[in-house]
Order: C-alpha cells, then sequence, then structure tokens
C-alpha cells in the first residue's frame, strides 16, 4: 500500500500498473488497517492516510475481516514461524486464499516462500 500511494516511491509505478492491470476486488484486510495507517501517516502525512480512508469509503478499497480465517491465520503463523511471517502478513494470506489468491506486496522474502505453495500468486509478478 505504501508504494501505491507513495508516488516518489521506486516501485510506485509497477505496483499501480499491476493493480491497474488486476480486476479486483481490492480487499484490505481489516488486521492490516493500524499497521498500513501508522505508516501512511507517519511517513507521508495526515491528508495521505485521509486519500486512504476516502478510497475505502468509497468503495475502491474494501475491508475485509475475516472474522472466519482466524484459524488459518493461526496455522500460518505456527507453520512459517522460521520466517517469521508474523501475524499482519499471514492476515492477507489467509484473506487472499479466501478470495481470489491475489496479493500485492514488494516482499518477496515472506510471501515468496507461502505463494509457492500454490495457493496465492503475487502482484506485480516477480
Amino acid at each position: 500500500m505504501f508504494a501505491l500511494v507513495n508516488l516518489r516511491d521506486p516501485d510506485h509505478d509497477r505496483v499501480r500498473e499491476a493493480l491497474l492491470a488486476d480486476p479486483g476486488p481490492y480487499l484490505v484486510p481489516a488486521g492490516t488497517l493500524a499497521e498500513v495507517g501508522f505508516l501512511l501517516e507517519r511517513r507521508l502525512g495526515e491528508r495521505v492516510l485521509d486519500a486512504f480512508l476516502a478510497d475505502i469509503e468509497a468503495g475502491g478499497l474494501v475491508l475485509d475481516c475475516g472474522d472466519g480465517d482466524v484459524p488459518r491465520v493461526r496455522e500460518l503463523v505456527a507453520r512459517y514461524a522460521d520466517l517469521p511471517l508474523g501475524l499482519t502478513d499471514a492476515v492477507v494470506i489467509a484473506c487472499a486464499e479466501r478470495s481470489g489468491g491475489r496479493v500485492l506486496t514488494l516482499d518477496l522474502r515472506d510471501f515468496g516462500v507461502v505463494a509457492g505453495e500454490g495457493r496465492i500468486s503475487i502482484l506485480p509478478a516477480p
């Protein structure tokens, strides 16, 4: 999300093109909202945070609570403890598995390992 909204990020164009080429839906797991919000506000300012929240409010991005994903999140955190995958990444993966399997990320270290199982695909393509 950070590279997508930060026009100065070296990966901005690549991430933006991948998102525009994908039919959606564009889900933001609710479990990541605090982390994304913190980074946007801290590094890019309140106006960028507000634009991100406006995208959610307008339906361009959809919050996905994923209460039913908790068992899979726990499984992922335990299975990939050696990465360590962590809660936020596990929430993203569980949500993606349930809703089409696509993850917009530049983090190939964690997501690339999980993508090797074949249940998710990474955008932009590595």
